[in-house]
């Protein structure tokens, strides 16, 4: 399983219908499942970013087409960043030598 953490801003177009981002966030969340993807959180935020979410999938191509999917509908621009659960961490630092 890979984890995300997506930043995301409204797009001029998606801030013109703000009022419907609850439902456009439903929408991306049944989209994300047809892909494979997980959105397990969706955040709405104040300051930098208008929305966070946590996305979880077994495929990094499918976390990839899903981001290119949601990114050509105009109404978001995010910044993806991969995490990794405390497991996981462990996992990775058992690798690190010393």
């Amino acid at each position: 399983m890979v984890t995300y953490v997506a930043l995301m801003n409204w797009t001029d177009k998606g801030v013109a219908d703000l009022k419907s981002t609850t439902q456009r966030a439903a929408a991306a969340k049944e989209i994300g499942s047809r892909f494979g993807v997980d959105m397990r959180e969706i955040l709405w935020t104040v300051g930098a970013y208008d929305m966070v979410c946590i996305l979880e999938s077994n495929d990094e191509q499918a976390m990839t087409a899903f981001a290119l999917a949601m990114a050509k509908q105009g109404n978001i621009r995010s910044a993806s960043m991969r995490a990794w659960t405390s497991a996981e961490m462990d996992q990775i630092l058992a690798k690190v030598p010393g």
